[in-house]
């Protein structure tokens, strides 16, 4: 059985960014009722599996839409949430070089991101991610997201879904976008996770079920 992890920081750390209400309702109730339908769909079908992402990665083989769905919101969310950090941490010097020789900077990489994401149609996230080829920014639908891309290790990721940020924000999706990406990305993880992609360390897991049969 797959279990809502914590939060990796108390639920008004994130203020006056994303309000300690929205950290309650979004993580405590909104992404524990993925875990209850993801567990409840692989009881129903007989499915055991030692990790999350073999749930997401053989849902989507398969064309399971509503597991996937379900196993990838649990996914994302808990990659969203180690992927934010109040401690406002830089880019290690490597993925600072990075950012500059795929965008031209930090502020020019912000501005791809939130346009991207404010162009997104509908429910999803955006991501930045280092791919063989440099770092890019992708979009994804629902609960779709990039671990069935071989090659490619997600660093960072925003939620478009509008409880991420209706509450705080309402419709204002760039305004939400913008004060994020200035506030919120935990550059240290994602710093992290860049050096996995070039094989140094491994990239993110999420934590492993809490018994054999999920």
């Amino acid at each position: 059985m797959f279990q809502l992890p914590p939060l990796p920081y108390a639920h008004n750390a994130l203020e006056p960014t994303v309000s300690e209400e929205t950290m309650r309702l979004h993580h405590d109730k909104h992404h524990a009722k993925y875990f209850e339908a993801t567990n409840k769909l692989l009881q129903q079908e007989g499915i055991v599996l030692p990790s999350l992402e073999d749930v997401v990665l053989v849902a989507k083989r398969d064309n399971k839409t509503k597991l996937l769905n379900n196993a990838g919101q649990a996914w994302n969310h808990t990659f969203f949430w180690t992927c934010m950090s109040p401690d406002r941490p830089q880019p290690s010097p490597e993925l600072a070089s990075a950012i500059e020789q795929s965008f031209g900077g930090l502020a020019a990489l912000k501005g791809k991101f939130v346009d991207e994401g404010v162009a997104h149609f509908g429910s999803g996230w955006v991501w930045l991610s280092a791919a063989a080829d440099g770092l890019r920014i992708d979009s994804t639908h629902d609960g779709d997201n990039l671990l069935h891309k071989r090659g490619v290790v997600p660093l960072i990721v925003c939620d478009l879904w509008e409880h991420a940020y209706y509450v705080d924000y309402r419709n204002d999706r760039a305004g939400f976008l913008s004060a994020w990406f200035d506030a919120l990305p935990n550059w240290a993880f994602a710093s992290a996770q860049f050096l996995a992609a070039r094989g140094q360390g491994q990239p993110w897991k999420h934590p492993a079920p809490v018994s054999a049969t999920a």
